[in-house]
């Protein structure tokens, strides 16, 4: 009898440590596809508005939800996963770079689709504060996300400047900051040669209002832009010296003003440039033989320049060239 149990006990003994060497292996392999799966042993610590965040790996499946940032990832030759809002994206960031076929919408800017961004399984989204911030929560249940706040105080300062920030924040989480350099080169050098045309028709240092304009149920509605947007720093960086000073930082880049507020601008050589759609043409529309519009100096002596309506003018690096390239167009083509 004592041999029976001193088997048993033996043959116990060996089960068990047979269920351990098991498990132990099941766990290793679990670890292994864990660890296949999240990082590639790089880790990257950014800012964005939450504070600071650490990165492990490099990001290959993105979700982005505003189009400035999906355009950023096209220049560093990187297709996203997903983007909201596709379709507008089309018709406003007119930029050559295109999406893959295999890049899917996923809902508005306004109203991102959470189910089809984890059905797309992201190991990053990019989110900004302004939108997305009751849905942070929810985005972070499916894949890490970086916030940007491109409308937050110290960026509205230059919203040139913050894109390029921006730009090469993103370049550092995917591991393309060499790529980055080479495109904003590319951008620098572009604007040299815009700026050189601009010296060839001999209108450096030529004064400038340029704005958006549309209406509001039937009432004109003109955007002037400040020196902080877009629009500003690219006509400074041509040469040009904007006539309109606000005596505020302008959050979006521009102030919304009435045609009276155009009669502060009787430079004789001074330049109006314009963006409007066709079908909402204010100035061939509701300001067609207003006095006050017909009667302003930059009018009467033939200085308005129209650029195409789809012109867009808060984009990332690709869209800066688009529009330094139609803000050159309009002045000297014309």
């Amino acid at each position: 009898m004592k041999k029976i149990w001193t088997l048993l006990i033996f043959t116990l003994v060996l089960v068990l440590a047979a269920c351990g060497s098991d498990s132990d292996s099941n766990d290793t392999e679990k670890g292994k596809d864990s660890a296949d799966t999240n990082t590639d042993g790089r880790t990257v610590t950014i800012e964005d508005v939450y504070g600071e965040q650490t990165i492990e790996g490099t990001p290959e499946r993105i979700v982005v939800l505003e189009w400035t940032y999906a355009e950023n990832l096209l220049a560093l030759g990187i297709q996203p996963v997903g983007v909201a809002d596709m379709d507008g994206f089309h018709q406003w960031v007119n930029i050559e770079e295109e999406f893959d076929a295999s890049v899917e919408d996923v809902g508005t800017r306004q109203e991102p689709n959470l189910e089809a961004i984890s059905r797309l399984n992201p190991d990053l989204i990019i989110a900004v504060d302004f939108r997305h911030e009751q849905y942070i929560d929810s985005l972070e249940g499916i894949a890490p996300v970086v916030t940007f706040a491109p409308y937050g105080e110290e960026a509205v300062q230059d919203h040139y400047e913050n894109m390029i920030n921006e730009f090469n924040t993103i370049a550092k989480i995917v591991d393309k900051e060499a790529e980055a350099k080479e495109a904003l080169a590319d951008l620098e050098a572009f604007t040299e040669e815009q700026k050189q045309r601009v010296a060839d028709a001999n209108i450096e240092s030529t004064t400038y209002a340029a704005t958006q304009a549309y209406s509001n149920q039937n009432t004109p509605v003109i955007r002037l832009f400040t020196d902080n947007s877009m629009v500003g720093k690219i006509m400074s960086n041509l040469g040009f010296e904007n006539a309109y000073q606000s005596d505020k930082v302008e959050v979006y880049g521009y102030s919304e003003v009435t045609v009276e507020a155009l009669q502060n601008f009787q430079d004789e050589d001074l330049q109006f440039l314009y963006i409007v759609q066709e079908e909402d043409n204010i100035f061939e529309n509701q300001l067609k033989g207003n006095p006050v519009w017909e009667n302003l100096t930059f009018v009467k002596n033939g200085n308005t320049h129209a650029l195409p309506g789809n012109t867009w003018t808060f984009g990332g690096v690709l869209s800066a060239e688009v529009l330094t390239e139609q803000l050159v167009n309009s002045m000297v083509n014309e």
